[in-house]
């Protein structure tokens, strides 16, 4: 008896980016073994990192980076008007990222420091989920490849696509780590969603939260772990500010 011979028809995709390094883009274009195979399953109509090709025509939208210009939002809304799926993709287009740390100072000032006062303009940023509907995220600064790619079969086979629910400690107990608040450091990997492979903990970084809150996390019992630590409260604002993943739950 032969086997059976499974056919799907390629997805046509394309991926733009915003205000951002383009660093998730490059993670997903990394050449390795698997590469020609997961492009292999994918008819791609735009992706500037790996091809001059443009196409105006795709079913589904990976979009990097953060809003902060008004030509950026006239963008967007027509990539939404096209794309049948539109992906967050990265930590800056689903929380605000790096980027976001601007919001704290007025507009006038952060053009003045960093453009020397020429005209630029420059909007407060926003999350691509403030300006349009986001039917999929997936976070990460960058986002882990074998995710990208695992949601992307998913997308291709019709299959439900879903993030872990679990904290980073789940991942980062598995690689045996000593817990780094045992080594006097905040970490953020206990309130944090998993599915990085707990990459900067296994580094001995403490991990600054950019996958944003795991499921159902007990905030307050954080906030009580750091406090019976003795370890600073401005520290730990510091680090949920970063990526602007934690905005609903204030540090007081």
């Amino acid at each position: 008896m032969k086997n059976p011979v499974y056919t799907f028809e390629k997805l046509k995709f394309a991926s733009f980016e915003f205000t951002c390094c383009e660093g998730c883009q490059l993670q997903l274009a990394n050449r390795e073994a698997s590469l020609a195979e997961f492009f292999g399953l994918l008819d791609v109509r735009t992706f500037r990192e790996i091809s001059s090709e443009k196409h105006d025509d795709y079913d589904v939208a990976f979009v990097e980076g953060s809003i902060s210009r008004s030509d950026e939002i006239e963008r967007l809304l027509a990539i939404r008007r096209q794309a049948k799926t539109l992906v967050a993709f990265g930590t800056c287009a689903c929380f605000g990222g790096v980027n976001s740390l601007k919001n704290r100072y007025p507009i006038e000032k952060c053009i003045a420091e960093v453009y020397d006062g020429q005209p630029v303009e420059s909007l407060p940023v926003r999350k691509i989920s403030d300006i349009v509907k986001v039917d999929l995220s997936i976070p990460g600064c960058p986002v882990a490849k074998k995710e990208v790619e695992r949601i992307v079969v998913s997308l291709v086979t019709g299959s439900l696509a879903t993030l872990p629910k679990y904290p980073v400690c789940v991942e980062c107990k598995e690689q045996l780590n000593t817990c780094l608040f045992d080594l006097g450091e905040i970490c953020l990997g206990p309130i944090t969603r998993a599915g990085c492979d707990a990459v900067c903990t296994t580094g001995k970084t403490p991990c600054l939260g950019c996958r944003g809150p795991a499921d159902d996390i007990n905030f307050p019992a954080f906030l009580e772990l750091v406090e019976k630590r003795g370890l600073s409260r401005r520290d730990l604002k510091e680090k949920l500010g970063f990526y602007n993943a934690f905005e609903a739950y204030p540090c007081p």
